[in-house]
């Protein structure tokens, strides 16, 4: 017994004409005959009942349509699931990541949002340092992973930097320096400090940036006690055992007993923040996950630069110089500050950010008032130039604004 069957049964049932149902599965009536003929034989019973004109089911086959139809239903689940799949809309999705990353706000964003683009994938957390995570990475029990350091891509895994993050001082709430409301300190000023180092053997990048930050500051830091973890290293500095640096976006854990202090100099210690997966996985649920991922942090580095980049249009409701709301039938061009509508019927264009100032291009020339800001001015005639002004530089613009000249003057008298 084929699906095919079961469909042949299915449509017979529904039509009851076997000519009609031919018709409706697109083959011919003695093929679709003769394969019901063949289910009746395996199934030992009589599943129609001929009548002069069409068919009836019979006890047999009332009973055996309800399954059928179900079993065709499964069948179609089934394909639309694995398509699903092999597009990445359905699937599993492990993911690891580092003790100090959730604090860092982009990347519960980030889950957030392919959460929300791809809600018939599972996600499941792990929490696990560098170290741990190489080994879970290469034996297949992580598919993708944030990883506070930068290092060269290790055989079969691909590398992905995505932000960077100053480390501040994590101070006891009664030290000296902490007690300065907003003031930054200088990396030299910890030099008779007892530091606290947490994940030196498994999760070293943290603890070589705060070694590194205090060489360049002219001293060798004194340490004190290890801890396995981040959240314990601020433990023991809330109790006094220490000082220690942290990515700034650990102040967003409000310990009480511990002070968080800016360090001076734009050339300090830094954190850094990526991505990693294995080469050419064929999953296609990670390759969505790690290039929507690699998007935001391009998106929010553009931003940073105050350069939003391409975007198609302006908001829908972007003022113009005369206080109007832009439609789609305005386009803006933001000049020194000034927003000035050029009305056209086309949807043909694109914003893009040149330097902070948008320049509208237009691709076609559609409309009887268009304009283009990167030209200062346009000839008119063979005579006359007109300069581009906020309002408007069209050619067709200075026509009728002579033509409205002459129609309020009136015909010329003749001397």
């Amino acid at each position: 017994m084929e699906l095919r069957h079961l469909r042949y049964f299915v449509a017979v049932a529904e039509e009851g004409h076997i000519t009609r149902a031919a018709e409706r599965l697109g083959i011919q009536q003695p093929p679709l005959s003769h394969q019901i003929r063949a289910l009746e034989r395996e199934l030992g019973a009589a599943l129609f009942r001929r009548l002069p004109r069409g068919v009836e089911l019979t006890e047999a086959g009332r009973a055996f349509l309800g399954h059928a139809r179900a079993c065709l239903a499964r069948a179609a689940e089934g394909v639309e699931a694995a398509k699903r799949a092999a597009r990445g809309e359905q699937g599993h999705l492990r993911l690891s990541v580092p003790p100090t990353a959730p604090f860092h706000p982009f990347v519960p964003t980030v889950i957030r949002a392919f959460r929300d683009a791809y809600p018939l994938v599972s996600l499941a957390m792990e929490e696990s340092l560098r170290t741990e995570t190489l080994e879970r990475l290469r034996g297949g029990q992580v598919d993708v992973a944030f990883l506070r350091a930068s290092i060269a891509a290790p055989e079969g895994l691909a590398v992905h930097p995505l932000r960077e993050e100053p480390m501040v001082a994590a101070l006891p709430s009664g030290h000296a320096l902490a007690r300065d409301d907003g003031r930054a300190v200088p990396v030299r000023a910890l030099a008779e400090e007892t530091f606290i180092a947490y994940a030196r053997d498994t999760g070293p990048a943290l603890y070589e940036a705060m070694v590194a930050a205090c060489l360049r500051a002219g001293f060798v830091p004194r340490l004190g006690q290890e801890a396995p973890r981040i959240t314990t290293a601020l433990s023991l500095v809330a109790t006094g055992f220490g000082v220690t640096l942290v990515p700034a976006s650990m102040q967003r854990m409000a310990l009480e007993g511990v002070t968080y202090r800016e360090l001076e100099g734009a050339d300090g210690p830094r954190a850094f923040l990526g991505i990693m997966a294995r080469r050419d996985d064929p999953s296609a649920a990670v390759r969505h996950f790690v290039a929507l991922v690699r998007r935001a942090a391009r998106g929010r580095r553009r931003a940073a630069r105050g350069c939003p980049g391409l975007r198609r249009g302006p908001p829908a409701d972007a003022p113009c110089s005369d206080g109007r709301a832009v439609g789609f039938r305005d386009r803006v061009a933001t000049d020194a500050g000034r927003a000035r509508a050029v009305s056209t019927p086309s949807r043909s264009w694109r914003t893009r950010c040149c330097a902070g100032t948008h320049l509208v291009f237009r691709w076609r020339r559609c409309s009887p008032y268009w304009a283009e800001a990167r030209r200062p001015s346009r000839r008119v005639g063979r005579s006359r130039r007109v300069s581009s002004a906020p309002g408007c530089s069209s050619r067709s613009s200075a026509r009728r604004t002579t033509a409205r000249g002459a129609s309020r003057s009136g015909p010329a008298r003749r001397g």
